[in-house]
């Protein structure tokens, strides 16, 4: 099924129409950008896009709110879905092709495969999770290959599936180059993610804030040589006081492997959290530098 836009942009369904619009690039020499997206799109997700047609020369962007990521049935059933919007969205940004599947094109009747990564899947979204990085592996092997893209995009929010991403199609040989943008953020700082729209209590994004500024203020205190078990503790009691209910986790990583790091030795490294706010899971990650002479 093939749609056209008023734009230049199309919406295809099916893996059929989507794999001959690239082949059609690929004879006239152009190179091709994915942009894997789950819908309800921001201006983190457009920054994606428009690296990637800073990059490429056509880019498609996926969205397809993928069952098989979610370990809870109800976030599946309340995740926001906007495609009229998000198709507009992208027509404006310039993309070529929006690839908008449904659940049967992904998963047809019998399919029985599943890719999981181990490793970087460990710990951190992978402990508390379950399944979550083997839908998020499967379904983007199905994207790498349904695209045959030569490029895709993805934002450093979501940190530790960048990794797992990487590690899969270095495995499994699927020649695509797995970029990385920085993550945009809303003006108080907070990362901009399609949950946020889930803040509609009152002063919901005023407790939000004290997210990433209470990270930013840990990763300098870890970066300065603070006692790494103080730093998590206080950290941890400043964001409860502002009214998280839960930190999920909060870990220092190795930027390279994402491996648990004791104690900051001034290699690249991570610092990652996950907090319940008002019943939003909310995610962050903030770099830790070594700290200025």
């Amino acid at each position: 099924m093939l749609e056209t836009l008023t734009t230049d942009m199309r919406t295809l369904h099916a893996v059929a129409d989507l794999r001959q619009a690239v082949r059609d690039w690929k004879r006239d020499g152009l190179t091709v950008g994915l942009v894997p997206t789950m819908g309800a799109l921001h201006e983190g997700h457009l920054s994606l896009v428009r690296a990637a047609l800073r990059a490429t020369d056509r880019v498609i962007v996926s969205i397809f709110v993928n069952p098989t990521q979610f370990d809870n049935p109800a976030d599946l059933e309340t995740y926001p879905r906007v495609m009229e919007a998000d198709a507009r969205l992208l027509a404006e940004a310039g993309a070529h092709v929006l690839y908008a599947p449904t659940v049967a094109e992904m998963y047809p009747s019998g399919f029985a495969t599943t890719v999981s990564v181990r490793g970087v899947s460990d710990g951190l979204c992978g402990a508390h999770r379950p399944g979550h990085f083997d839908g998020v592996a499967t379904v983007v092997c199905k994207l790498f290959l349904q695209s045959q893209a030569d490029a895709s995009f993805f934002g450093e929010k979501d940190f530790q599936q960048v990794h797992v991403v990487r590690r899969m199609a270095a495995d499994l040989d699927i020649p695509i180059r797995v970029e990385t943008c920085p993550t945009v953020r809303e003006a108080d700082g907070l990362a901009m993610s399609s949950r946020n729209r889930r803040l509609t209590g009152p002063g919901d994004r005023d407790r939000a804030r004290a997210l990433p500024r209470a990270l930013e203020d840990a990763a300098r205190a870890i970066a300065d040589g603070q006692s790494m078990d103080r730093v998590m503790a206080t950290t941890r009691d400043r964001l409860l006081a502002a009214g998280f209910s839960d930190v999920e986790y909060l870990d220092l990583r190795r930027e390279a492997d994402l491996a648990p790091v004791a104690r900051f030795d001034g290699r690249p490294a991570r610092l990652l959290v996950a907090a319940w706010l008002a019943g939003v899971r909310l995610i962050d990650n903030v770099p830790v530098l070594p700290a200025k002479m």
